[in-house]
């Protein structure tokens, strides 16, 4: 996109404004930068740490003392550290827990250190030393208050441990660092920081659906590596979130070729740690955040990990509001070194505002206000209650060999009240209405078993997996359909539909049962030629019914179920060339089966399996050191069996064939002192290929688009811990349905941050201002491909947070 297209879409002054901001940020990194040279001696903190193994007290140094302490692991290992209680400074406390260990301290910026092997058989050095060095790894990652934008490592992409460099998969990690920064309360206010994906329909809160490469997910998240079916799932216990475009299916199954979505849950912690975040924002919003972990015996091999919600928030939509109560326990049990027992629980209680948006007019959305509501306030409620139990029993017979089972069951009970859009008369903008009540429980049970494991044939390296996958999905639901009263758009009038007379009239049987078995098999040559192989092979048989009419019932659904299995087998295949160690180029090419096949048509058939096809390639590189990442990718999807469904209908409609290609740039994490950034593009080219919108662009789906993040650590340390943000996120034109007859505007967000936190006895404090669409620009989330349900964004919008971690 050239320059004066984006300028044209953010507005001159809003491009001004963007401007400042960024200037503004790196006018206080060269003051900082200047003040640095006259660092101020540091504050002494009271320090209290038992002897225990070294890699323990140094986590429990760094949540003591506020700073970031980096090691590789394999130098830590098998150390003790002595007793440590007094008052020192974050160096003093550092260089005495580091004596007799043969390891000293190096400082890389204020307020963070790496370890190293000392240089010379001394212990009683008094100061610390200052040249630069290449960090390994840190202790923990995922450790409180890790403030890296990068991660090295995502398990998603293979359900193994392998390097992202080494992985011939375009995968992006967006960790708790960045989620913190910009407050994010869901998915959606995080995946904005990757390419290529884009919002879908949200229903005002009940689910969240987004575009990834063009396709939708079909509201299904994923948590844990285990699919959540229409849930707005929250990001209190979630450590990070994982994005594997395109080859994704080939070990999850039933996945849209776009790829996943996929939140990782924070783990139970030997090192207690505690936190208790309260936040306040525009329009009422209410958050109260609170997180614990340690361990319950003196060994430390049983832990816990407790995290609550209490969010608590109306709308700028007229009668908007939505409330989730959410607490999540977790078990870890570790048996012997090589065995591991988890148990995770999540309990989630949500009450909302069913919401279709706005209406199309024309060609681009209603000129109507933002906050216009066209359902019925009295009776648009939907309220969930999510119950989620699993079970991971992991065993170690070696270092190279491993065994990990699964299980999991998510129990949905739902109560779901909406007045939905059917059409339009564009003269009179009278919108025809229909009312659906549907109430049901919804049982999912999952189950995986993966073997992993590393062995040589003669000089080539050998990482392999092999696993066994169950879904079963079994739901019944009653449901109340039938017509309400139209509304003006321009003249809302309220006219609720009088339910004392209504009797239930469809009712809905759905049986699903998937498996699959999957295996893969990386080699590595001359330690540079990493070549993938593998596949899928999934069965599944679906027994669906559905009856409509006041005499019908359950069992009636029931018996008129049609029976539908398919079977296939998707081949996957990859390679990783790695000339240099911070520089890798990969292909790969993938076959998928889709989910979406559960989609019937208005006779209740159900639609034939949607098959994925993908070609991408791409490069990667790891910078600095390794803190800076880059993932370059070009790629060339297809999808056939594509259905959408029929505007104002509960059916759907193939459309045949459909394409997407484009080029996507993701670039994370620190590009000098103190200075953070997220930078993404998406060159993302839609077409469908058959059917009767041949030639089009599939809805949702923008050309262009693209964001910058930035913030910056002051270095001064009299300034020590304050911190700056700032971010655009942009968004060219995008389709509103498959027939093209409308179009979102191009639109621009601009956000901003800051933020001081400061050291307070033995806990550290924060407070944190996030500002969010500055310009105060219209903004549009997704359609649902119809002209009659249109997402809108927020107007400009504050939130506030004390944060107090100990």
């Amino acid at each position: 996109m050239r320059i004066k297209n984006i300028a044209g879409c953010i507005g001159y002054r809003h491009v001004c404004s963007f401007i400042f901001l960024v200037l503004l940020v790196f006018a206080t990194g060269a003051v900082a930068q200047q003040a640095q040279q006259t660092v101020q001696e540091q504050q002494t903190i009271h320090v209290n740490i038992k002897s225990q193994p070294l890699d323990r007290a140094i986590t429990q140094l760094a949540n003591q003392t506020g700073v970031l302490i980096g090691a590789d692991a394999n130098l830590v290992a098998d150390k003790q550290a002595q007793a440590l209680n007094g008052n020192y400074t974050p160096e003093q406390a550092l260089m005495l827990l580091l004596r007799n260990s043969g390891l000293t301290a190096v400082q890389r910026s204020p307020g963070q250190y790496t370890l190293v092997a000392s240089a010379n058989t001394s212990r009683n050095t008094d100061t610390v030393k200052l040249p630069e060095v290449r960090v390994t790894g840190f202790t923990s990652p995922d450790a409180p208050g890790n403030p890296s934008y990068t991660r090295t490592n995502a398990s998603t992409a293979t359900k193994s441990n392998l390097p992202i460099m080494q992985t011939p998969i375009s995968v992006q990690v967006i960790p708790r660092a960045v989620i913190k920064d910009q407050q994010a309360v869901q998915v959606e206010d995080a995946i904005k920081n990757v390419s290529g994906v884009f919002p879908g329909f949200t229903f005002g809160g009940f689910a969240e659906e987004f575009m990834i490469r063009g396709f939708n997910t079909n509201f299904a998240n994923y948590r844990d590596g285990f699919r959540v079916q229409a849930a707005r799932l929250s990001l209190a216990n979630i450590e990070r979130v994982e994005v594997v475009k395109g080859a994704a299916a080939n070990l999850y199954g039933r996945i849209e070729p776009g790829g996943m979505i996929n939140l990782i849950t924070k783990r139970p912690q030997a090192e207690r740690y505690y936190s208790l975040n309260q936040q306040f924002g525009s329009f009422g919003q209410y958050q109260t955040l609170a997180d614990a972990t340690g361990a319950l015996n003196q060994s430390g091999t049983l832990m816990y990990r407790l995290n609550f919600e209490y969010l608590n928030k109306n709308s700028f939509r007229d009668f908007g509001f939505f409330e989730r109560y959410f607490v999540a326990p977790s078990l870890t049990w570790k048996v012997t070194p090589n065995t591991q027992f988890d148990l995770d629980f999540m309990y989630s209680n949500e009450k909302s505002r069913e919401d279709y948006g706005i209406v199309a007019l024309g060609n681009r959305p209603a000129d109507v206000p933002r906050s216009r509501f066209l359902g019925e306030p009295s009776q648009d409620v939907a309220t969930h209650k999510l119950y989620n139990t699993a079970l991971t029993f992991t065993h170690a017979f070696n270092d190279d060999w491993r065994v990990r089972a699964r299980f999991s069951h998510f129990f949905r009970d739902g109560d779901d009240s909406q007045t939905y859009p059917i059409d339009l008369d564009n003269v009179t903008g009278i919108l025809q209405r229909g009312f659906f009540r549907g109430r049901g429980p919804n049982n999912l049970y999952q189950g995986t078993v993966d073997v992993t494991g590393r062995f040589n044939t003669a000089s080539i390296v050998h990482n392999v997996l092999a696993g066994w996958e169950y879904y079963g999905n079994f739901a019944k639901f009653k449901s109340i359909v039938t017509s309400a009263d139209p509304i003006n758009i321009f003249n809302p009038q309220y006219s609720p539909v009088n339910q004392g007379n209504l009797q239930i009239n469809d009712f809905t049987v759905l049986n699903t049962n998937w498996n699959g078995v999957y295996f893969q098999d990386q080699i590595t040559l001359f330690n540079k030629l990493h070549i993938m192989g593998g596949g899928r092979y999934d069965w599944v048989t679906q027994n669906n019914g559905f009856a409509s009419g006041v005499d019908q019932s359950l069992d009636t659904a029931q018996a008129a179920a049609t029976k539908v299995s398919d079977a296939r087998f998707s081949p996957r295949a990859g390679i990783v060339y790695q000339p240099f160690e911070w520089l890798s180029f990969y292909g790969n090419y993938v076959q998928s089966l889709g989910a979406a096949n559960a989609a019937r048509d208005a006779a209740g058939n159900t639609l034939k399996p949607q098959i994925g096809e993908q070609f991408e390639g791409g490069f990667k590189t790891s910078l600095f050191d390794g803190r800076l990442n880059t993932n370059v990718a070009y790629y060339y999807l297809t999808k056939q069996n594509l259905a959408t469904q029929v505007p104002g209908q509960f059916f759907s409609i193939p459309i045949g064939k459909a394409r997407s290609q484009g080029v996507e740039v993701d670039v994370s994490g620190e590009i000098a002192r103190g200075l953070s950034l997220v930078l993404t593009y998406a060159y993302t080219d839609t077409e469908i290929l058959e059917g009767d919108n041949k030639g089009n662009k599939l809805f949702n789906v923008p050309k262009h688009s693209g964001s910058i993040w930035t913030r910056y650590t002051m270095q001064n340390e009299a300034l020590r811990g304050l911190s700056f943000g700032a971010g655009v996120f942009v968004l060219d034109k995008r389709p509103g349905d498959t027939a093209n007859t409308y179009f979102l505007p191009s639109q621009a967000r601009v956000d901003a941050m800051v933020r001081y936190q400061l050291p307070v006895a033995k806990s550290r404090f924060s407070v944190q201002f996030n500002a969010y669409n500055l310009a105060d620009q219209t903004l549009y989330g997704g359609t649902i491909g119809d002209r009659f349900s249109v997402n809108v964004g927020m107007p400009r919008t504050f939130v506030g947070s004390i944060h107090y971690a100990m």
